[in-house]
């Protein structure tokens, strides 16, 4: 296949995705409406905005993650968010209580939640990329350490703690798409424009960082910093997404390596538009199904996680037979 018809099956590829994607925006909004029509689009725009800000934070995480690693199993959970996350909640609950924790505002709980998970990645980065180590191999087998780490401890507080302020933990512990407090939406909206305003001079960088670290450094490529800014925007956008639904492990590795399955070029300009698009179609999709044919009798996190998961082992099965 030639340049041109390369990038004509691209740019067909990509409207295919945004014609699915406007067509799930609209079969969201409208299906089953019934009533006043200014409250129906109001509360389901802001559910829609809700699932186009995880959607944006997941998918560019993931493949910006797996160019980093040079590793397209990788996601940025191995750092261990979704550990660090649930045993956040499980300290809470089990030092305040399920009714104290409930009361506290959302923004600050959010405040709280994203300050944590920035704050325990730049520890990582500060002692691991420092002048002598520069390791991002060691800062990945931390990140598992401390994943492990999070996970025993929120384990044995969950074991000990008042089983009436366990089930409430456990709704906290999921992601959930049909509890986002509309106030934190803005919050979250300016927070991945700024810290992707801030990484977009670097993003023509991801094309050669892919290639790995030596042949980045020989293309003149500041791999420790690029990497370091790069992380950080991963750190931002997971945190926020993370805090503002819950941990979604496997949902970024199904959409990333979608997305480079279905693009006929691997440049970082085309993948990262359409992984956006695969993540935000299979969001608004899903949800609609949940609430209109299956009527909340499941949460979709749980169906993301199977299909992510399955995908996962399918995609490992297929490098081994490789």
């Amino acid at each position: 296949m030639s340049p041109d018809q390369r990038l004509r099956s691209t740019r067909f590829i990509l409207g295919l995705l945004l014609a699915a994607a406007l067509a799930g925006c609209l079969v969201f909004l409208t299906y089953g409406a019934r009533g006043n029509w200014s409250f129906i689009l109001t509360f389901r725009g802001t559910k829609l905005l809700a699932l186009a800000l995880v959607a944006y934070a997941v998918a560019v995480s993931t493949v910006i993650f797996q160019s980093i690693t040079n590793n397209r199993i990788l996601t940025p959970s191995i750092m261990g968010f979704d550990a660090l996350f649930g045993f956040l909640q499980t300290l809470l609950v089990f030092l305040l209580g399920a009714n104290v924790v409930a009361g506290i505002d959302a923004r600050l709980m959010f405040a709280v939640e994203v300050s944590v998970m920035v704050g325990f990645s730049l520890l990582l980065f500060r002692f691991l990329f420092s002048d002598r180590l520069r390791s991002l191999h060691l800062l990945l087998l931390v990140g598992i350490f401390f994943g492990i780490l999070f996970r025993s401890a929120a384990g044995f507080l969950q074991r000990i703690i008042d089983p009436n302020d366990f089930v409430v933990l456990q709704d906290r512990l999921f992601a959930s798409f049909n509890t986002i407090d509309p106030t934190l939406l803005g919050i979250s909206s300016g927070l991945i424009l700024a810290a992707s305003l801030f990484a977009l001079p670097l993003l023509h960088r991801l094309d050669v960082m892919a290639l790995g670290r030596e042949a980045a450094i020989s293309l003149g490529v500041d791999h420790r910093r690029t990497s370091i800014l790069m992380l950080s925007l991963c750190v931002v956008l997971v945190s926020v997404s993370t805090a503002l639904v819950g941990p979604v492990t496997f949902f970024g590795l199904l959409v990333a390596n979608l997305a480079y399955l279905l693009m006929p070029v691997a440049t970082h300009r085309h993948v990262l538009p359409a992984a956006v698009l695969i993540a935000f179609t299979a969001l608004v999709f899903g949800q609609t199904i949940l609430e209109r044919a299956l009527g909340y009798n499941t949460a979709l996190a749980i169906v993301i996680e199977f299909a992510g998961g399955l995908f996962f082992i399918l995609y490992l099965i297929k490098g081994r037979a490789r």
